[in-house]
């Protein structure tokens, strides 16, 4: 009985070790995928990397290149050196734009990448500095071709546009400051009018004890700035408004005839509630 016991134990013991076996076989596996996909983006990630660096390396060389073309054509004569030199400077611009594209795209490439490549930074860098001596190079052959009145169309097309840009931000701003001249005396537009419970019943202001309510003859009322009419004379000894305005906002006193004067002493808060103002008079 004791022999058939140990034999039970050792086989459970050893079919143990071969699923655990498994298990850690399996494990490995999957680390082994891991990294294996790992080194592929890394792989392409500096494969797209370079391919990048080659191409602005390319384009450098065919910028020195045109450049060797320009100075050359600069000592001929005639519309073929003229021609010669303005396709070149055009081609010089467009590929100057595509190196600083390209630099810009490297440069995201590298800050997003898991490479710390920093021979790639200072390559990157020495890139920059070339961009930027290529640049004022670039500049000063502009000058020297301005000096013989060569023009390069596109440059010339350039400042063309960009003077249509300025005109037509000019008529843009022209355009947003009527519009909010505009929105700006519509804001601090306000309505008012007074009369009798007759002229008011008759212009529909008052209906059934209500004011405003439907249809109400808005041309009956007097148009005014808020910020400028401040102060409204009723012409009546008798006087009573109708719509709503806070009563901190203004004050209704009698002037030396006795006859009553509307002064609103905080326009904002006396318009925040109605921008009608309606006064039942005597």
């Amino acid at each position: 009985m004791k022999k058939i016991i140990l034999f039970a134990s050792l086989a459970l013991a050893v079919t143990a070790c071969k699923d655990s076996s498994k298990g850690q076989i399996a494990a490995l596996e999957q680390q082994c995928d891991s990294l294996s996909q790992l080194v592929a983006q890394k792989d392409n990630e500096i494969d797209d990397m370079v391919g990048t660096l080659n191409d602005i390396e390319a384009g450098f060389r065919e910028i020195s290149a045109a450049q060797g073309r320009v100075s050359v054509a600069q000592s001929g004569e005639g519309a073929n050196s003229a021609t010669l030199i303005r396709e070149n400077m055009q081609f010089i611009q467009s590929t100057m734009q595509q190196n600083r594209e390209l630099i810009n795209k490297l440069r995201k490439q590298l800050r997003e990448s898991t490479i710390n490549g920093e021979q790639l930074k200072r390559t990157l860098d020495n890139l920059t500095a070339q961009l930027v001596e290529k640049d004022q190079q670039l500049r000063e052959l502009r000058e020297q071709l301005e000096a013989k009145e060569i023009h390069i169309a596109e440059l010339d097309e350039t400042i063309a546009s960009l003077t249509e840009d300025v005109t037509a931000l000019q008529e843009e701003t022209t355009s947003k400051s009527e519009t909010i001249s505009v929105q700006d005396k519509q804001l601090n537009t306000a309505w008012f009018v007074f009369g009798t419970k007759k002229e008011l019943k008759e212009q529909n202001i008052l209906k059934d004890g209500k004011v405003l309510q439907q249809n109400f003859n808005k041309d009956y009322f007097t148009k005014i700035d808020i910020r400028v009419d401040k102060e409204i004379k009723l012409y009546s000894r008798d006087a009573e408004i109708l719509t709503a305005h806070p009563a901190s906002s203004y004050t209704l006193q009698r002037d030396a005839n006795k006859q009553y004067v509307l002064r609103i002493t905080n326009p904002s808060q006396f318009w925040s509630t109605s921008k009608y103002l309606v006064v039942l008079v005597k």
